[in-house]
């Protein structure tokens, strides 16, 4: 039996939404490890003020097609734009280029769909399943067509908990709310929506559940395929470690988190966040182009393309564990906090206004602080997203990385109160003083907008099968597992992460590692700050309520003798251990 990379040697492969994020690794993964494959055929369509050829020309010059490039210098002679439109009948597909398609186009990967939640019903209907229909009604004519694989999503189905590799029935009949959408007006088609969608959160989820109805119906006519990847992040391996281009999914948490910006989210600290690499998606899915066009099985085959049931990462390890002063001192490197540095207690709504206060003076004059009996002891334990922005932070953060993941709604809702919008309010004050335009209180508001969407899949756990993926896996040959990993098993999540905070950091702000030093300097900068106004903050306390009453100073001495034995013992037991 052939290689996956010998099975696509001659081949023509069509790809709608190669402009995409996942469909940009799928062409190029095609074109570095099937270098024999004869044409790309990609659905395009202007956008922006650009053409079909400039948008592609484009694309091309991505650093993503560097070691495909280097290859190949002439590797975008391959590639074949047509213009489409998947909101047109036919797809805008002129009979041209129809008929061009229909004479040489071996295999189909659909992936082009909207991924936003908050699309418009028939906005969502159109885009991913009548131009779903459309494209299989082209498959049909194409003479030479071997496999249909389709992208579908793992949430299809989220309205259930164990979601096996199956096409559930439909919440209805997707011919049928076509015919009624058509006449309905778009205010009356927005107010019926939830009762459409049910117990789904979203009308992605509702129209990715009708598309997968939408294909399986052709499958006595087409050899189909679906795939249903989980939350998409960024590369694992190919073409290099945490490349990723867009806000997207958990891009623009990270991105929030590491910029200062996002302090709190409701998510379960332990439910799984299951996230899969973009290059292990787009390994499967060349993989499940080649078994199904081969093996032609007589039913459609589901794969279910998750990460949760095999190596789960939780949506804890985002947010950050509880900071604490090592009580150690010696040569293993910890440092040793004295007595009366330690912080007094201060309520946390107080400590981050003194933070945020000190932050925007700073960042606006400069300010700077000698400070240096303040410290924070980052442990061992603390969470990846978090840890890695500290370590390597993104430039001109709003404040130091750290965000509250909590499960409870009112604390939730306390926290959006004291971290996000209040200095939000009054950063925007500050900026009208300064003569500026207001613009954190919006930030926050589209922020709290993206967070709610996420709530419904960062709060809860799904089960799903992957009896397929194994089935699948087995099939390879040691070289095609090698080549076209799709074996989650083997992700190590810290290491993962922090290449694609990285890739955050370097492919979509644009950031130079070169200029890693100075923002280190910067969050040292808020930290000193933070730290300079919480000890003004206890002078200032302790000379207006505590030096005024002998009962307030007999507390404050009995908490403070407390702190002392406290550090004295684990001092003492520290230096028996060693």
């Amino acid at each position: 039996m052939a290689s996956i990379t010998e099975y696509y040697a001659g081949k023509s492969v069509l790809i709608t939404g190669a402009t995409g994020f996942m469909g940009k690794v799928l062409v190029e993964k095609l074109l570095w490890s099937c270098p024999d494959v004869k044409a790309l055929y990609i659905l395009v369509r202007p956008k922006a003020g650009q053409s079909m050829e400039q948008r592609v020309s484009h694309m091309m010059k991505c650093k993503l097609f560097d070691r495909v490039r280097e290859a190949n210098p002439d590797f975008h002679k391959k590639i074949i734009p047509i213009s489409s439109e998947l909101t047109q009948p036919g797809l805008s597909i002129s009979p041209e280029d129809v008929e061009k398609l229909s004479a040489c186009i071996n295999i189909v990967f659909h992936c082009a769909a909207t991924i936003r939640f908050d699309e418009p019903l028939k906005h969502a209907l159109q885009l991913n399943v009548i131009a779903t229909q459309e494209l299989l009604s082209l498959a049909q004519r194409m003479h030479h067509l071997e496999a249909f694989i389709h992208i579908s999503t793992a949430y299809a189905n989220c309205n259930r908990k164990h979601i096996d590799e199956v096409i559930y029935p439909p919440p209805v009949e997707p011919k049928k709310l076509i015919e009624s959408l058509e006449w309905m007006d778009d205010g009356i088609v927005q107010d019926i929506t939830p009762r459409l969608i049910g117990d789904r959160p979203n009308t992605y989820t509702y129209t990715k559940a009708l598309a997968e109805y939408v294909v399986q119906q052709e499958q006595d006519k087409l050899n189909i395929g679906i795939i249903r990847p989980s939350i998409v992040g960024a590369s694992w391996q190919e073409p290099f470690p945490g490349w990723i281009d867009n806000f997207n999914g958990p891009s623009g948490v990270f991105i929030a988190a590491g910029k200062g910006i996002l302090r709190t989210m409701r998510a379960n600290n332990d439910a799984v966040a299951d996230l899969i690499p973009v290059d292990v998606v787009v390994n499967l899915t060349l993989a499940v182009g080649w078994y199904t066009a081969v093996h032609r099985p007589k039913t459609t085959l589901v794969y279910n393309c998750t990460s949760g049931g095999i190596n789960p990462f939780h949506w804890g390890e985002i947010g950050e564990s509880p900071v604490r002063p090592a009580l150690q001192a010696g040569a293993d490197g910890a440092r040793l906090l004295p007595a009366h540095c330690c912080q007094s207690s201060l309520s946390s709504s107080t400590l981050l206004l003194s933070d945020f206060m000190f932050g925007v003076l700073g960042l606006k004059f400069g300010l700077r602080s000698s400070s240096t009996c303040w410290r924070e002891v980052e442990l061992s334990a603390e969470h990846h997203v978090i840890s890695s922005f500290k370590r390597n932070p993104l430039e001109q953060a709003f404040r130091r990385p750290n965000a509250n993941i909590t499960s409870n709604y009112l604390i939730n809702q306390y926290w959006i109160l004291v971290s996000h919008k209040f200095p939000a309010l009054i950063y925007d004050l500050f900026l009208r003083l300064c003569g500026q335009k207001p613009q954190m209180m919006r930030i926050f508001n589209r922020l709290h907008k993206a967070i709610g969407l996420l709530e419904y899949f960062s709060s809860q756990d799904w089960e799903w099968n992957s009896d397929n993926i194994s089935m699948l896996m087995s099939q390879l040959t040691p070289e095609d597992r090698t080549m076209f990993n799709f074996d989650v098993r083997q992700l190590n999540w810290p290491e993962y992460i922090e290449n694609y905070c990285i890739g955050t950091k370097k492919y979509v702000l644009n950031e130079d590692m070169s200029d890693i030093p100075a923002a280190r300097q910067h969050l040292r900068k808020l930290r000193n700050i933070r730290y300079t106004f919480n000890t003004l903050l206890v002078v200032f306390i302790w000379r207006v309520f505590i030096a005024r009453s002998q009962m307030a100073r007999n507390i404050w001495y009995f908490v403070v003798s407390l702190c002392f034995k406290f550090l004295s013992y684990f001092r003492a037991s520290s230096t028996l251990t060693n």
